[in-house]
């Protein structure tokens, strides 16, 4: 089944907010180390914000997917040619990493290093993953773009309750034993 041009959407706008949040992250963490700590107060204000704008981009584009659209042939036929930006829609979305996190975390005991996690999701996904997940993003070269929707996946099933919130800085865990 091809994914229809209003999910490619979705996705491209969930990965521009991903490019500010990361943004958002790095002034917020220069702000810190320079000891400007009411910008970098105000920069996770914006950071809370955006998360819970995140949260409503997510929840419309799982409104989206529940409805029962048809494709309408345009009597004009014309149709909208698909440029060079919606390549970005290719990505393995977020929801994708949901389970391949809890079997990971299951796996090792319902408590690990994000980096022993991320190697067991890697594998677990290794049919999923594309070329394209291998690249690095735009605002973060160092960064993967597989490891970044895993992490951003990481947040969402804290907010949800399923990963604790409260664990140690590298560390994800279950809220309990699944």
């Amino acid at each position: 089944m091809k994914r229809n041009e209003v999910g490619i959407a979705f996705e491209i706008l969930l990965e521009e907010i991903e490019e500010v949040a990361n943004s958002l992250n790095e002034q917020g963490a220069e702000a810190f180390k320079s000891g400007n700590y009411d910008l970098a107060r105000m920069a996770i204000e914006e950071a809370t914000r955006l998360a819970d704008f995140r949260e409503k981009v997510k929840t419309l584009q799982k409104e989206w997917e529940t409805l029962a659209v048809r494709k309408i042939k345009s009597s004009k036929r014309h149709k909208r040619k698909v440029g060079e930006k919606l390549k970005r829609g290719l990505r393995t979305p977020e929801d994708e990493f949901r389970i391949p996190i809890i079997e990971a975390l299951k796996e090792l005991g319902g408590k690990a290093k994000m980096s022993e996690v991320l190697d067991l999701v890697e594998e677990k996904m290794k049919e999923k993953l594309t070329k394209y997940d291998y690249e690095p993003l735009p605002s973060t070269p160092k960064s993967v773009r597989w490891k970044n929707t895993a992490q951003w996946c990481r947040n969402t099933l804290v907010r949800e309750g399923i990963l604790k919130n409260d664990s140690p800085h590298g560390i994800w865990e279950l809220k309990q034993t699944i």
